[in-house]
């Protein structure tokens, strides 16, 4: 009596491991995108300014998606007050908040919220100090001579001061991290699928023999 050898089919095994190979390959850019990071503000985070500048900068990694009440901007004075002036405008990837110009020395803080390019909104703060602010308004009196000679003090070019830069983010790290897992991942997946196949195929009879007859 022969017997036939059942042999499962490799197509649909291989078939199962290529979707999931492209599931990981394809979904692991989405997981691993971030939203658009602030890269530099003037005045720079944690910097000091003399008095409170006209306006207020924000640069982020990639062009921003403007709109009403996408962008807000708020900068709070020591006293309280906010010295935002009307609404920040967004020309690409950076936003200008205009400011009243005055207000007192001391540490400003700024919250900003801004859609990124992939649709979401996000949010961050930071602050910067103002050294003078407007006592040095209030005490400076205009002098009176007609012909006085501005002193040396006066004259001289105010000194340039270096913002610190935006320490690096660590989304470029994860992102690395989960690219590799992916690869590793389908390179798992393509190498069970292969040995399944050749398994297959070693396993079964040549066509035409029979299969040993039992006794």
């Amino acid at each position: 009596m022969k017997t036939k050898a059942l042999r499962r089919p490799a197509t649909p095994i291989a078939l199962a491991g290529a979707l999931l190979a492209a599931f990981l390959v394809l979904v692991s850019p989405l997981s691993a995108s971030a939203h658009d990071a602030l890269v530099s503000s003037s005045p720079a985070a944690d910097s000091s300014v003399e008095t409170v500048p006209s306006d207020l900068t924000l640069t982020f990694s990639a062009k921003l998606i403007d709109g009403e009440g996408a962008t807000e901007v708020v900068v709070t004075a020591p006293d309280g007050t906010n010295v935002a002036e009307g609404a920040p405008t967004v020309e690409g990837a950076v936003v200008t908040q205009p400011l009243r110009g005055s207000g007192p020395a001391g540490e400003y803080g700024v919250v900003w919220k801004v859609v990124s390019s992939d649709g979401h909104a996000t949010s961050g703060e930071f602050s910067f100090t103002v050294t003078t602010g407007d006592e040095a308004a209030a005490t400076t009196e205009p002098s009176t001579s007609p012909n006085a000679v501005p002193t040396t003090e006066q004259t001289a070019t105010p000194e340039v001061t270096a913002t610190p830069a935006p320490e690096p983010s660590d989304s470029a790290d994860g992102s690395a991290w989960i690219w590799i897992l992916a690869i590793i991942g389908a390179l798992v997946v393509i190498a069970v699928v292969i040995w399944l196949v050749m398994r297959g195929r070693h396993g079964t009879p040549p066509a035409g023999s029979d299969a040993p007859s039992e006794r």
